[in-house]
């Protein structure tokens, strides 16, 4: 839906550029905001510190498993020898420990309000600052209309390299201006 609503939008600029026969250079860049996010080191850095919480986070969830295991290979070898009462008990104890894991997968990966998706965004949210205004400061500079990400949801069918403005923006997050 993004990529026609764009792909609509730069026509109708053209469209409307070629009707006023005036000459209208549309100047457009793109970054590539994968490569973009895969050297910068404060990316790197918080994508490393949110893989080591989901690390810590699938061994908690492993553990309740483990657990949840053991307590139903205990009730079936059990069962046979437990009167009705125990069973239910033991049935109980299990649905709870299943309800337990359930409850803490979906606390820190469920979207949109998942500890995952938070945290994400806590450790994101600066270098995408970061990045935008690096973006917008070359863009400026450059004396460009737009900027795509050919690595986003638009889709660039073509892109003539002269306007990748991926390593300036890079190189002016390394050097921190």
């Amino acid at each position: 839906m993004k990529r026609s609503i764009i792909l609509l939008f730069f026509i109708f600029v053209v469209s409307v550029a070629a009707q006023t026969q005036q000459p209208f250079a549309l100047k457009v860049g793109y970054v590539d905001s994968e490569t973009i996010l895969e050297q910068f080191p404060e990316a790197i850095k918080a994508k490393s510190d949110l893989d080591g919480l989901v690390t810590k986070w699938r061994k908690e969830a492993d553990s309740i498993t483990t657990v949840l295991q053991n307590a139903y290979a205990d009730y079936q070898k059990q069962a046979s020898t437990m009167t009705p009462e125990k069973q239910k008990e033991s049935q109980q104890k299990i649905v709870a420990q299943e309800q337990q894991l359930q409850q803490y997968r979906e606390q820190k990966f469920a979207q949109p309000n998942g500890e995952y998706f938070i945290r994400q965004e806590q450790l994101m949210a600066p270098v995408k600052q970061k990045i935008f205004k690096a973006i917008d400061e070359i863009a400026k500079e450059e004396s460009m209309h737009y900027v795509l990400d050919k690595a986003g949801e638009v889709v660039v069918l073509y892109a003539d390299a002269q306007f990748d403005i991926t390593f300036k923006v890079l190189d002016r997050l390394k050097r921190g201006k």
